[in-house]
Formats: C-alpha cells, sequence, structure tokens
C-alpha cells in the first residue's frame, strides 16, 4: 500500500470543496466536469520508497549538484530548471556536447502522480528508475554508475546525509535513485485561478475561459487524454505526429501498430510556460497545439480513434488558449523539507 504524506499538504494544494454553481449559458455538464478535477489530498509515495525529512534534503541536494557528471558540468537540473517550469525550453533535449536529443526534456511537475511506465516512450518502470539512464549516459552526464558511488562515498558530507536518510553508511545505487525520486515527487504545481474556480471561485476564471473548459471537455474532448487534476491518463496514444524512425510505445511494443508512435500524454499544469510542445518540440506554440488537433494530426491506422478533425472556429481557438491560461501558476514549486517537517507519512 502506498505510503503519503498527510494532512499539511491539504492546506499546501488549496484543498476545498467544488462549488456546483455554474455561469449563464454553461453546459449543463459542466458541474459534474468540475467534480473530477479536485485536487488531490495528499502526496503519494510508494511503500518501498516512503517519504522523510532527511531523505527528501538529500535527493534536493544530489539533483543540483554537478557531482553526478563525468566533467561536472552537469546536474539533473541543468535539462530540469525551476525557472522553465522544471523543463528546459527546447524543442529537444541537449547532450553535453551541446547536440540534440531524440526527445524534448519532460517537465517534472507533478510527477508523483504518475503511474505505469514512465517516460516518453515508457522506457521506465518507475520514477526511481529514470535516473540512471541520464546519470550514466554517454551523450548526458556521461558517469558510469560505480564511479557516481564511489564519489559520494569519498565525500564525508553524502556519506552522513545517506547514512540519515536510509539509517546506515552504505550507498548503493537503489538509496541514490530513491532519494532523487523522493525530492521529485515534491516538485507540485503552484496554485491556479482554475484551481481556486474549480474551489468555487466564480470569479477566478473569466467567461471564455469557462468556456474553453466546456470545449475540453466536451466536443473537443481534449479530456479523454488530459483528465483529471493532473490533466493527463498517463497512457501513450498516437496523436498524429511521430513519423519514420521516431517511435514512441512501439519501441517496446513492436507488435503493435496502434503504439508504433504512441507517446505518453503530458501534464497540462504550467502549459503556458513549457513551450515548444509535443514529445519532439515540432509544435512551437499553444496555437499551433491547437491546430495540430484541429487537423486530427496525421490520419493513419495507428492513430487513436479518439483524434480526428474538430472544425473549431476562431472563436472555439480562442476560448481553447484562454482556458489553458488559467492553468499556469506563474511557476511551480517544490514543497521543501520544511513544510513537511511536523508531518508524519502514515500508510
Amino acid at each position: 500500500m502506498a505510503w503519503k504524506v498527510g494532512a499539511a499538504i491539504a492546506g499546501l494544494l488549496g484543498l476545498v470543496g467544488v462549488a456546483a454553481g455554474t455561469g449563464g449559458g454553461a453546459d449543463p455538464r459542466r458541474a459534474g466536469w468540475r467534480e473530477s478535477y479536485r485536487p488531490p489530498a495528499e502526496i503519494p509515495f510508494p511503500g518501498e520508497n516512503p517519504y522523510s525529512a532527511a531523505k527528501a534534503e538529500l535527493g534536493r541536494r544530489l539533483f543540483f549538484d554537478p557531482i553526478l557528471s563525468g566533467d561536472g558540468s552537469r546536474a539533473c537540473a541543468t535539462c530540469h530548471v525551476p525557472d522553465l517550469a522544471w523543463g528546459d525550453g527546447r524543442a529537444r533535449a541537449a547532450t553535453r556536447m551541446q547536440g540534440d536529443m531524440d526527445l524534448r526534456t519532460p517537465t517534472l511537475i507533478n510527477v508523483a502522480w504518475q503511474d505505469g511506465p514512465m517516460g516518453w516512450d515508457g522506457k521506465f518502470k518507475t520514477l526511481e528508475a529514470v535516473a540512471a539512464m541520464p546519470l550514466t549516459s554517454p551523450t548526458n552526464m556521461n558517469l558510469p554508475m560505480a564511479d557516481a558511488l564511489a564519489r559520494l562515498s569519498a565525500d564525508s558530507s553524502y556519506a552522513a546525509a545517506f547514512a540519515a536518510a536510509f539509517d546506515e553508511p552504505a550507498i548503493t545505487r537503489d538509496r541514490l535513485e530513491a532519494a532523487l525520486a523522493t525530492f521529485q515527487r515534491l516538485i507540485v504545481t503552484g496554485t491556479t485561478a482554475f484551481d481556486r474556480w474549480i474551489a468555487g471561485d466564480e470569479a477566478a476564471i473569466a467567461e471564455p475561459a469557462k468556456r474553453g473548459f466546456d470545449l475540453f471537455n466536451g466536443r473537443a474532448d481534449c479530456a479523454s487524454c488530459h483528465s483529471g487534476w493532473s490533466f493527463t491518463d498517463n497512457s501513450f496514444h498516437d496523436i498524429g505526429v511521430g513519423t519514420g524512425g521516431d517511435i514512441g510505445r512501439g519501441r517496446f511494443k513492436p507488435t503493435s501498430v496502434a503504439l508504433r508512435y504512441a507517446f505518453k500524454t503530458p501534464t497540462l499544469r504550467e502549459v503556458a510556460q513549457r513551450g515548444p510542445y509535443m514529445h519532439d518540440g515540432s509544435a512551437a506554440t499553444l496555437e499551433a497545439v491547437i491546430d495540430l488537433y484541429d487537423r486530427g494530426g496525421i490520419d493513419r491506422p495507428s492513430r487513436s480513434r479518439a483524434i480526428k478533425p474538430l472544425h473549431l472556429s476562431a472563436a472555439e481557438r480562442a476560448d481553447l488558449l484562454a482556458f489553458l491560461a488559467t492553468l499556469s501558476s506563474g511557476g511551480s514549486r517544490d514543497l521543501t523539507t520544511a513544510s513537511f517537517a511536523a508531518t508524519a507519512p502514515a500508510p
């Protein structure tokens, strides 16, 4: 059973009930849709890697420390930049030689609520499993795992931090991964205008955004994939973007035509701060994203059946953009260990 940080998070996430009232001309389904966007009460942590303040602080230090790169020039935060909504603002992530990687850097916002395979193509089973690949990749941080563990073990302050976080001195790959994942689960979106509206403040967002919400959940059917509080179904879909050797989930499920160009649905939280868009950064703006969905992407057998031309009017496009703008808080945050000082994990 998953362990979770308790009631202190409720205040930080601004939990309140959803008001049923809607504005004039609202889709009659709006109140029901709003119910599905209630914020969670707690940040989930897996039973095999429960939260502790010492582990979270160790993970924070590791995340920002270039000690985990071969030449000391890169850290996790090189690609996952807090001021860039925990991405890097590039179409594709940069290699250490300043070339381009195959995929765009995914945001870490609300990663605690991701489940199932992780990464654009689902190559990672868990959040804990993500760290080793960029750390050891010759094109990324370029540090063999054995060397990383030896470096950390030789550093007396890290030796003490690992001992405090895990109640024993050995620095292992599993503990390195656990500490990084614990910190990353604390990266949570800030409260947005949308959240205030869901909480019952009718003035928090304007009428165009409310119409955009209705369109998002109704005729445009964006919510079939971008669902719930974190705006993702945590699944993989071909939306008509990938081509040629740019293979998504089909890399691991080669007999599945439907998954050949299927990439993971990203969260839409802080989306206005996170361009360019798509797994390959091929859509420079949110207007371009809406245009892609309006066209329906590439028509092919593997394309998701939920993707079809929408024929949106100019007014509908504007309403969708107005709604998407309400999902950004001006900057996500990581909930510091101080936020949890009085909070004990509970099963």
